[in-house]
């Protein structure tokens, strides 16, 4: 601060004035916006350093409490979109409590232990159950398609389906699979 304002009602006594009066309210606009501290103290300074350099480019400010308020009102969505575009949504501390979409490596193993253990009793069905199976779930073709495709009623392909996912299912319980991936 080592120029003087020229607005004449914006001398430093009341820049100290206007900052003892009304530093509190505008940090905890500021706060109550971007919840804080830090952020909040840097919206405050910028808000009266903002003040001072208007006064010294001659702005007359008839309310510099309302204008201190909107400056850091301001100022905090400009925060707030800036963080945004950084950070997303929350800002990065935030982030730390959020799980990723991908499983953790222990799940991915147990997974891919359930899988293998699926995929040998698969090869360990019959022929027939297998190719039902294949047919419904891996390619998913409708009963219609499988129907037309085995030569067999479609009243045929549900019977099929239903005794091979039995049989498979009573293998996965013996396995002890008691949940699929």
């Amino acid at each position: 601060m080592d120029a003087a304002p020229t607005n004449p009602d914006s001398s430093p006594a009341e820049f100290a004035r206007l900052y003892d009066n009304h530093s509190r309210e505008v940090w905890a606009m500021a706060y109550a916006r971007r919840l804080d501290r830090d952020q909040a103290m840097d919206i405050v300074q910028e808000a009266f350093l903002r003040l001072w350099r208007a006064w010294e480019a001659g702005e007359t400010i008839l309310s510099p409490r309302a204008w201190l308020l909107r400056v850091a009102r301001n100022l905090a969505e400009d925060t707030a979109k800036s963080a945004f575009h950084r950070n997303g949504t929350s800002p990065v501390d935030w982030l730390y409590g959020i799980a990723g979409r991908s499983p953790m490596p222990v799940q991915q193993l147990e997974r891919a232990e359930t899988l293998a253990q699926i995929r040998q009793l698969l090869a360990d069905l019959p022929t027939d159950d297998r190719d039902i199976l294949t047919l419904r779930y891996a390619l998913d073709y409708d009963t219609n398609q499988i129907a037309e495709l085995l030569g067999i009623q479609v009243t045929a392909v549900h019977m099929r389906l239903s005794r091979a996912r039995k049989r498979l299912a009573d293998r996965l319980a013996e396995q002890g699979v008691t949940s699929l991936p």
